[in-house]
């Protein structure tokens, strides 16, 4: 009886410890952050031959598109971070207002950002995003996590085009 009752709570265990390992080995992208703002998608390749020189690269067509997925509430992207895995990063700095349901392309090089446009320019012209494999993170002002994804290429852009939708 002893021996069945042993067996028994070694399986438990081990089931315990099986489960807390899936648990642990999520991918990062596996996690829900409760934010209005969500990494929506990202041009990781740009079109073209790559070149990050400031005057002929091709540098703004690199983005990654930040949605505030809120129905009623605006935010303001004002000391929100986009990061690489790499540690390269982006803060919005002024303001910029997105309504419910609104979206901002964060580009490459250099221009004049623009709520209308929904664009926003990191005044860089290097590229962010590697071409095979990387992790978006997004952080709020508070330095908390807002959103994150990481994708390969060959898991993650099937038509090859250099774009990946995430929500």
């Amino acid at each position: 009886m002893r021996t069945r009752t042993r067996a028994r709570a070694v399986v438990a265990v081990t089931l315990a410890a099986g489960s807390l390992t899936a648990l642990t080995a999520a991918p990062a992208q596996a996690a829900e952050y409760s934010s209005a703002l969500k990494v929506w998608g990202i041009q990781y390749d740009a079109p073209g031959r790559d070149s990050n020189s400031c005057a002929t690269g091709n540098t703004r067509d690199e983005y990654v598109t930040i949605k505030n997925f809120s129905r009623s509430t605006t935010v303001n992207l004002r000391g929100y971070t986009v990061k690489d895995a790499a540690g390269n990063r982006h803060t919005f700095t002024s303001n910029h207002y997105l309504q419910p349901g609104d979206y901002v392309k964060l580009r490459g090089n250099h221009g004049t950002d623009s709520d209308g446009g929904n664009v926003a320019w990191r005044d860089n012209c290097n590229f962010m995003w590697n071409n095979d494999r990387d992790t978006v993170y997004l952080y709020k002002p508070s330095g908390d996590r807002a959103d994150v994804h990481a994708y390969t290429k060959a898991a993650n852009d099937r038509d090859g085009n250099g774009f990946i939708t995430f929500h």
